[in-house]
């Protein structure tokens, strides 16, 4: 099979394609319509990937583009989820669904509660999130690509930002990312 990985460089995954036999080319360009790359790829796996990818890319290739999420779909969708779920005391966890023509709100194949340690700061919890939503991909891919798994619609309301939505919280970073996330639990107590 081909696969397609957009987003940062990751060697997991991209391994765990390529002990399957997969062929793998990655990237964390813009993609636009009749990027070579569309036409040779039996699927498209985006993760951390930073574009919004064109309508008529996920209307041609509508079940063959899954994103990997560090959310609790359909909490946080877009950018920062990790800071948004402490900031908003919503659920945290790691989401695997379809991609569709607007943010994370494609059908779902999975998504998992992670839990969250007292002494966590903002990297830490990320990366658990990012081992746990990379561990969930694996175990579900071999079931949807055989046709096992089926996508089911994300359950109305929850939650989206944009990047610039975290500028005025900039200020209570006072570490950056290794800001405690107790610290953000008690902002969003008395918001």
């Amino acid at each position: 099979m081909n696969l397609l990985l957009l987003g940062p460089a990751c060697i997991q995954l991209a391994d765990f394609f390529k002990t399957r036999g997969d062929v793998v080319i990655g990237s964390e360009e813009k993609v636009a319509e009749g990027n070579p790359n569309w036409i040779w790829m039996d699927y498209a796996v985006s993760f951390g990937y930073r574009h919004i990818l064109p309508a008529v890319i996920t209307r041609q290739y509508s079940g063959r583009i899954l994103n990997i999420h560090i959310s609790y779909l359909p909490w946080n969708r877009g950018a920062d989820p990790n800071l948004w779920s402490f900031l908003e005391d919503t659920p945290k966890g790691v989401s695997v669904h379809l991609v569709d023509e607007k943010v994370d709100t494609g059908p779902l194949l999975a998504r998992e509660k992670i839990e969250m340690l007292p002494e966590d700061t903002l990297e830490t919890s990320y990366h658990r999130l990012k081992a746990s939503a990379e561990a969930l991909f694996m175990r579900v891919w071999p079931d949807y690509v055989s046709g096992k798994l089926k996508p089911r619609p994300q359950e109305s309301g929850g939650t989206s930002h944009m990047r610039k939505d975290k500028d005025p919280w900039l200020p209570y970073l006072t570490h950056g990312w290794d800001t405690p996330t107790r610290r953000l639990k008690r902002l969003a107590v008395t918001r």
